[in-house]
């Protein structure tokens, strides 16, 4: 898959990294609110989902367009909390850390879900998976120095 080769090339890039948070996240809610939760844009590369979690601060709840990669049979969903290789944490992340009981709309479905910070070998084996679905997110952990959570989503 040629075209794909591409996105992860381009993805891999500071000038992405710069732009994408900005861009990206707002073309996936304003698409799937204007589907009813049926398409994400971004989810035509890679699966997606839009997590609602509660602010650990506002104790609002926060929508985000993510993401992800779902497990085998549909038991849960893992969420890599890359920044686009930027060097903070996403708020997202620090939100399912306070608050780990959210929900996640996948394929137009809401499903409630509990998030767990994934440590260790569990984290380092999940890690290998991850960097196989989606190269990229190397480039994205050689840039930072912090260690990229990795969540795993089950259903509740």
């Amino acid at each position: 898959m040629r075209g794909a080769r591409i996105v992860q090339k381009v993805s891999s890039t500071r000038g992405f990294a710069r732009v994408a948070p900005y861009v990206v996240p707002a073309l996936d809610r304003a698409v799937h609110r204007l589907t009813h939760g049926k398409v994400l844009l971004s989810a035509q590369l890679l699966p997606g989902v839009v997590l609602t979690s509660t602010g650990a601060r506002s104790g609002q709840r926060r929508r985000t367009p993510l993401a992800c990669m779902p497990e085998e049979g549909g038991r849960g969903w893992i969420l890599v909390g890359s920044n686009f290789g930027r060097p903070g944490h996403p708020a997202w992340s620090h939100n399912l850390l306070v608050h780990p009981e959210a929900e996640i709309n996948f394929k137009g479905r809401d499903i409630p879900v509990t998030a767990r910070l994934l440590e260790g070998e569990e984290r380092a084996a999940t890690w290998k998976a991850v960097l196989a679905f989606w190269p990229p997110y190397a480039a994205y952990q050689a840039r930072v120095d912090r260690e990229i959570r990795v969540f795993r989503l089950v259903p509740r």
